[in-house]
């Protein structure tokens, strides 16, 4: 009973951290449905309206016959895009809070930005629309940006050892199942519709609360509190709650002996880590990790399938955008199982290439679609595997494998850097992608294709296994045969005295 008792408090502590991550997910998808009723309230904010009334000009915008103001469009391109904004800028600050107060009192503090955005979203009525929401989802963005960093930040420093691909798979599970509640709930007759699209916006802040409530109950990362803090003996009982009663001194002597690493050197800062030559090899992956997840297309293929799907024939390309999001969540549940048996660089190998096949196959599709019928329905396969190796590997990997390749020192700088490298990454993305789908027509997959063979031929390459390892020996196997250029700082140097005064007693013993 006391070890189902230990399991359910891990449990508790990496569901409580993944409700953030459920709730980036939702923010990231329930912009997208309700889109044209949302434009209709813009334009009555705005006041540029037509003469009809709000029913007639949504219905008459619904069917196709109705245009959309200049100004509309632009406010409602910054709805979308300010999110993003938001997401690099405090991208950086993830270092700072995990640090701060600790991984758990930091998720805390940052949870009432979320309740600030979803109060602003849901009250949009009440005043100017188009500010309301924009201000919202600036605020959401901003906290969606440390969120990112710290789940898997806080997931990946409790987890055990051989659990700990599986549980930092959870935060990428987190947010395919947010966007797939967002994309059912944005369905017209629930909550997609004129009615009711600002209690659809305003449930983004909704895990908030509920996270605020558990949190509390969870315990401390035992690395914050031991290599952080110093407090040996919180880390003790904190190792305890997450694992029962067992021998934790081997668990201890690896963050002693890493704390020990730590305090030779100075405090890496994202500006120390960008410079060092050092940690170069491993942010270098860690960086093209993130680049390979955002440069996929993975994002185009969300954007391109609606179109897609209408070609082929489908009455209501909505309900085949909804099966694209239960294929992305049940291959991310798949990634979860095989993660820690398989590997995180095999799966990601799989994932790229399988990534880049398909993107082949849905150029081929396209490009003779008005030739043969029936290769709509390859593109449509095509889009369905695509996203399923995506989930398998590329999409959930990056988040987590970033706090493994680094030790404790580096690992907020290097996590705030990937997250701001991924959400940059999303920006362009979203921004660009429409003008290089104009340029390229029907052959833009074979850009994708192209980025997709360089970072499987990278992975191949460069990224190391790090299933079954310690944070330590991952951060070694990037160091075999290079002398470390650590800075000279004040603990360090007085390691070296202590050294060579303890070889000359040693010499004057003998």
């Amino acid at each position: 009973a006391a070890e189902h008792f230990y399991r359910g408090t891990l449990a508790l502590a990496v569901f409580s951290a993944a409700l953030g991550s459920l709730q980036y997910g939702y923010s990231l998808g329930v912009i997208n449905a309700p889109q044209k009723v949302i434009e209709r309230h813009y334009e009555r904010s705005l006041e540029v309206h037509s003469g009809e009334s709000l029913e007639e000009s949504l219905e008459l915008t619904l069917n196709g016959t109705g245009t959309v103001h200049t100004s509309v469009v632009m406010y409602w391109s910054l709805s979308v895009s300010i999110f993003s904004i938001g997401g690099v800028v405090s991208s950086f600050l993830v270092g700072f809070v995990g640090d701060l107060r600790g991984r758990v009192k930091g998720m805390l503090m940052v949870n009432v930005l979320a309740i600030i955005a979803g109060l602003l979203m849901g009250l949009a009525k009440m005043w100017k629309a188009h500010l309301m929401v924009i201000a919202g989802r600036c605020v959401m963005g901003f906290y969606c940006g440390l969120s990112s960093g710290l789940v898997p930040m806080y997931i990946g420093e409790i987890a055990p050892m051989a659990y700990r691909g599986a549980l930092g798979t959870l935060h990428q599970l987190a947010i395919v199942t947010g966007i797939l509640l967002s994309q059912v709930l944005g369905l017209e007759f629930l909550l997609g519709n004129d009615y009711f699209w600002p209690v659809l916006l305003g449930l983004s802040g909704a895990p908030a609360v509920l996270q605020s409530l558990l949190l509390p109950l969870c315990p401390e990362s035992p690395r914050y509190l031991y290599i952080k803090r110093g407090m040996v003996e919180e880390a003790k009982k904190s190792l305890h709650r997450l694992k029962g009663e067992y021998n934790s001194s081997r668990d201890l002597e690896e963050m002693r002996k890493e704390k020990e690493e730590l305090e030779k050197e100075e405090k890496v800062s994202i500006a120390v880590l960008v410079r060092s030559s050092f940690y170069r090899q491993q942010l270098f992956v860690a960086l093209m990790m993130h680049l390979s997840q955002q440069f996929s297309g993975v994002n185009a293929i969300f954007y391109y399938s609606t179109a897609i799907f209408e070609t082929a024939g489908v009455t209501q390309p909505v309900y085949a955008t909804i099966g694209v999001g239960v294929i992305n969540t049940i291959f991310t549940m798949v990634s979860v199982a095989l993660v820690d048996r398989v590997g995180r660089r095999t799966l990601t190998l799989i994932g790229l290439g399988g990534m880049c096949i398909c993107a082949v196959v849905m150029t081929v599709g396209l490009v003779y679609l008005s030739v043969y019928s029936w290769m709509s329905y390859v593109s449509m396969s095509a889009i369905f595997l695509f996203v399923s190796f995506f989930e398998i590997g590329p999409g959930p990997i990056p988040w987590f494998i970033v706090a493994e390749l680094f030790s404790q020192g580096p690992r907020p700088a290097a996590i705030a850097l990937a997250g701001c490298t991924n959400w940059t990454s999303n920006f362009i993305i979203g921004m660009t992608f429409p003008y290089i789908q104009d340029l390229c027509g029907h052959y833009v997959f074979v850009l994708f294709a192209v980025l997709l063979f360089g970072f499987t031929v990278f992975t191949y390459a460069r990224v190391p296994e790090t299933k079954g390892k310690t944070f330590e020996e991952i951060a070694a196997s990037f160091h075999k045969g290079r002398k470390p250029t650590h800075t000279l700082s004040f603990p360090r140097i007085c390691h070296e005295i202590e050294e060579l005064v303890g070889q000359n007693v040693q010499m004057s013993i003998n």
